[in-house]
């Protein structure tokens, strides 16, 4: 996929390539990733996808019809991911991890905790203390949900991945059981006193990650 604006699209490190896409409807996001997870060979280099979506509602392949309330004029897409319902919107940023799990060595609870420990880390740096969940995936301000995660491994590659509540409006999550939790709260970086240029903060979560995931480390591949 190429870039929305003329904003630089991409870098590389070692065998993986970190790419800006923008604002992207969901649905054909969903299928670039799909295409790009069936085409690639155990030459292509990693890729990870920052973008925001339009406003969506997602449903996991869990997902269950009670958990969406009252949608209203939002479409809802079934999604092929784990989990179950989650909203996406502009001012939300969605990471997309494509990444060959068995070349890297990595298990799913391991890409799991990665993305989930450089989410914490990425948001310490601004004094906001967060924790991961042992019963829900994500990450959490208190009982708070901040991000959430979803991923679909296939062929030994995963993809789809991360959504960081930015600067967005939250009134939609009110619509559903956000992640099948009823009365879950929700939360974002505006309402924390945090850094809210998007830019910012996905050159924050990218070094977060490429240190979690090891990308850079002499040797580690």
């Amino acid at each position: 996929m190429s870039p929305s604006s003329s904003e630089p699209a991409a870098f590389v490190v070692d065998d993986l390539r970190v790419c800006w896409l923008g604002r992207r409807p969901y649905v054909e996001t969903m299928a670039a990733q799909q295409a790009f997870t069936d085409d690639r060979d155990a030459s292509t280099a990693d890729e990870i996808w920052w973008l925001e979506h339009d406003p969506v509602f997602t449903q996991g392949q869990a997902g269950r019809a009670e958990h969406l309330l009252t949608p209203g004029s939002i479409a809802v897409v079934q999604s092929d991911r784990g989990g179950q319902v989650t909203y996406h919107g502009p001012g939300q940023l969605v990471g997309y991890l494509l990444i060959d799990v068995r070349r890297r060595q990595l298990g799913v609870r391991a890409l799991v905790s990665a993305i989930e420990n450089a989410i914490i880390a990425t948001l310490a740096g601004w004094g906001i203390e967060a924790a991961a969940r042992a019963d829900a995936p994500g990450v959490y301000v208190g009982a708070a949900k901040i991000a959430s995660l979803g991923l679909r491994v296939r062929r030994g590659c995963s993809y789809h991945g991360l959504a960081l509540n930015v600067d967005m409006d939250l009134e939609p999550f009110a619509r559903i059981n956000p992640c099948g939790m009823a009365g879950l709260a929700v939360t974002q970086l505006a309402d924390l006193g945090a850094e809210t240029d998007m830019m910012v903060v996905r050159e924050a979560l990218t070094a977060a990650l490429l240190r979690e995931l090891g990308y850079g480390v002499p040797g580690r591949r």
